[in-house]
């Protein structure tokens, strides 16, 4: 390819989702040429798409304690340098309309649009350029920098960001580019997994998921010394809610999860005082204040099948309290989860340890700088992704 097709920018950001638009308009808006490049036909469509379109954009309560990574430290320089405040102001200098919801998660009112046409107009302000359906075949650095050979011809740089995320959601476009980019310059990979995904199951507990598929329950959901207070979701595949989608960034494959369904009451109190209030009724006619009959039906079959027509003044406390047991204490064991296909995020990634946590740029591979999900820090689910991708993305952005 000739040599003078080659366009040449202070910065190229390959990736236009959430990190790297915010990485271009704030590196634009200090008087840097920079281009965003992205292989998909639109940029921002995981923005698009999450929070049931309306965009979790932050959280009120970002903590470095919310985020994983094999560096746990490595997230709070960025974190604290640009907050959920500085993100809601720049929401609010645009006019975007938003609401609370629970645990602090903010949202849209409108539409995810409005998040995305917020970057885009300061890109735009910024001088920045973007190229879609760009697919990057080829990275060489140089004394210069970097030069991308790509479909739409050559381009090269001074300073070269990926913001091309994690392998989640393949069908937004997502890919490992931003791994093998890693492995090209020999920094280190941790392994990958997939993140804020949901549970499936194999055994006689797929047919009771199956069965009650579109319940929600409020519960509270354990796994390797982990719990999170939310609600759960059966599914045709599984157990998917947002208890079960932040658990699952804590469980390995093989582990056993523990559901408590009564998390506000002490179970043995509560099935003792069933029995002394209503001796004449059967169980799964007095649980439903709790829980619908359906899943009252399911329980039944699975831990007093044997005494379903049984009045409860003729149940023993001491199986009353096997059943409690069971209520505040149910041991699931996945048989894994649903996988990239539907996972949020993706766990690991590029090892923090060779990037610098003030500037994100590579300590062993001067220019090159490594922003959002493709690095190992991965967050809660509500807002806790998009506060690292505008942080980390800020953080590079004014370090180019």
């Amino acid at each position: 390819m000739s040599i003078h097709s080659e366009k040449h920018f202070d910065a190229i950001i390959i990736g236009g989702g959430a990190s790297g638009l915010m990485c271009a308009q704030v590196a634009g808006h200090r008087g840097l040429k920079v281009l965003v490049l992205d292989s998909s036909n639109k940029v921002g469509k995981k923005i698009l798409m999450s929070g049931g379109g309306r965009c979790n954009f932050t959280n009120y309560f970002i903590e470095p304690g919310c985020f994983l990574s094999k560096n746990p430290h490595f997230c709070k320089s960025a974190l604290s340098r640009y907050t959920q405040w500085d993100f809601i102001a720049l929401v609010e200098k645009h006019g975007i309309p938003y609401h609370e919801r629970k645990h602090g998660e903010l949202f849209c009112n409108d539409s995810a649009k409005d998040i995305l046409k917020m970057l885009l107009d300061e890109c735009a302000d910024a001088g920045v350029q973007i190229k879609t359906k760009c697919t990057v075949e080829f990275i060489e650095s140089n004394e210069a920098g970097y030069t991308l050979r790509s479909n739409l011809g050559v381009f090269s740089c001074q300073k070269l960001v990926i913001a091309s995320g994690g392998l989640s959601i393949p069908t937004l476009g997502s890919s490992g580019f931003g791994y093998e980019v890693a492995e090209q310059f020999k920094l280190p990979l941790l392994p990958r997994t997939a993140g804020l995904v949901p549970f499936i199951f194999t055994d006689q507990i797929k047919q009771l998921t199956e069965t009650l598929s579109g319940l929600a329950v409020d519960v509270a959901m354990s796994v390797n010394g982990k719990t999170f207070r939310e609600n759960i979701l059966f599914t045709h595949r599984g157990i998917s809610g947002p208890a079960a989608l932040q658990i699952s960034n804590y469980w390995k494959q093989g582990d056993s999860i523990s559901i408590n369904l009564l998390p506000d009451d002490s179970a043995e109190d509560f099935f003792l005082n069933l029995k002394k209030q209503h001796p004449k009724s059967l169980l799964r006619n007095v649980l439903p204040e709790k829980f619908s009959k359906q899943f009252c039906l399911e329980l039944q079959r699975l831990w007093w099948p044997d005494a379903a027509e049984k009045p409860l003044g003729e149940f023993s406390d001491q199986r009353l309290k096997e059943i409690a047991a069971k209520f505040s204490n149910w041991i699931l064991k996945p048989a894994g989860t649903e996988g990239y296909r539907t996972a949020e995020v993706t766990l690991g990634g590029v090892d923090t340890d060779c990037i610098s946590s003030k500037t994100m740029e590579c300590k062993t591979q001067p220019g090159l700088y490594f922003i959002g999900e493709v690095l190992d820090v991965t967050g809660w689910l509500g807002g806790f992704n998009f506060q690292w991708a505008w942080a980390s993305g800020v953080a590079a952005g004014e370090s180019l």
